[in-house]
């Protein structure tokens, strides 16, 4: 983005707060706007710092740009909460959010686009924007739900939820333990140690790995909601029956992506081995698995999210009075939509925590590999 069209851009969020502020003189939204003159003093506020982003020097700009986009942003949420906005919002408040919007776009956009000399700077850019881009997301719901006046049954407000979920602690962590800490982490480890170690001998016996392969296409084809009540059925309600479930989904795609691995080592390192007369397993040990490590890792990741998915799924078709799926089904069924949301909002921080785990493991493990070359 040139620096002329950031400019303008910034100008016209400042434009649209300033009519914003006209419009809410006018006392359009709604009468009690008046009565609260430090809400319209910070949207006029926020817009001189957006006008300040559009005409400083642009070490300085982008500093103004973030203060407005964290001043409009609160400002416009105390006046949905303070007046009588909320389910009845005009132009007057969907202005600014506008004009937030566009700063913030500016600001996000920026902020991706610098690059600066310092690492330990630069692993912070890189962590700050998809953190601000989400916080903005997560603005931009609040606003839209309790603006728009949506009905909590249909969609809450992600204060609503965070309410829920602060509140329902303990009952979140019994759903926790019970689907993840039992059914997923036994599952996974069972599911892709099997496949691990088949992947070896396939690659060791030529005909098994012929033979499995296609199998394994078939059984990757197979929807979870056909596994998981015969799973049920075999291995009773509880947890084992889910960590069944999560060994069968993420099995093949282990074994699929060793064995791709294990074959990726290059002829001539082959030949080489084999003119040092070195045995198969030592030179499994020497070189097919680091060939194979950036493939299992793949495997390992694509498999922490199957393995969340494929569990709570399974404890739709039956389970203890405890778990994910269980509680997601219950309380969708009482047309509890907040506590739904907080146990999506549950599984998301845990798989998002089981994906870096693994990433993190992989760039220790295979520090090596050119993907991680600087």
């Amino acid at each position: 983005m040139t620096l002329s069209a950031q400019r303008a851009g910034f100008a016209a969020a400042a434009l649209g707060m300033l009519a914003a502020c006209a419009l809410l003189l006018a006392n359009e939204p709604a009468p009690g706007v008046l009565a609260r003159p430090a809400l319209l003093a910070a949207i006029i506020l926020a817009g001189v710092l957006f006008a300040g982003a559009a005409f400083l020097n642009p070490r300085f700009s982008l500093v103004s740009g973030f203060a407005g986009v964290v001043l409009s942003c609160v400002t416009t949420v105390a006046l949905l909460r303070a007046t009588g906005v909320a389910g009845n919002a005009a132009w007057g408040f969907w202005l600014p959010v506008a004009a937030t919007w566009l700063a913030a776009a500016l600001c996000i956009t920026t902020l991706a686009g610098v690059s600066p000399r310092n690492k330990a700077i630069g692993r912070g850019v890189n962590f700050a924007v998809p953190l601000l881009f989400g916080a903005f997301v997560f603005y931009l719901w609040e606003i839209a739900v309790r603006g728009l006046g949506v009905p909590p049954v249909l969609l809450p407000a992600p204060s609503a939820i965070a309410a829920r979920f602060l509140g329902s602690l303990w009952t979140l962590w019994q759903d926790f333990f019970q689907t993840f800490a039992l059914g997923v982490l036994s599952g996974y480890a069972i599911g892709c140690g099997a496949g691990f170690l088949v992947a070896i001998l396939a690659n060791r016996f030529r005909f098994l790995g012929q033979g499995l392969l296609p199998i394994g296409n078939f059984v990757s084809a197979l929807p979870i909601v056909g596994i998981a009540p015969i799973m049920v059925m075999w291995f009773g309600f509880d947890w084992p029956s889910k960590a069944a479930v999560v060994a069968v989904i993420t099995f093949f795609p282990m074994l699929v992506n060793a064995l791709a691995g294990l074959a990726a080592a290059g002829h001539i390192e082959r030949d080489l081995m084999r003119s040092y007369g070195a045995p198969y397993w030592q030179t499994m040990r020497k070189l097919y698995l680091p060939a194979a490590m950036p493939f299992i890792f793949n495997a390992l990741k694509i498999n922490s999210t199957l393995a969340l998915i494929g569990a709570i799924v399974a404890e739709f078709f039956g389970t203890p009075t405890v778990g994910i799926g269980f509680r997601i089904s219950i309380e969708a069924g009482r047309m509890a939509l907040d506590m739904v949301w907080a146990e999506i909002a549950l599984a998301a921080l845990a798989g998002m925590a089981f994906y870096a785990i693994v990433a993190l493991a992989e760039r220790a493990t295979t520090f090596w590999h050119p993907s991680y070359r600087t």
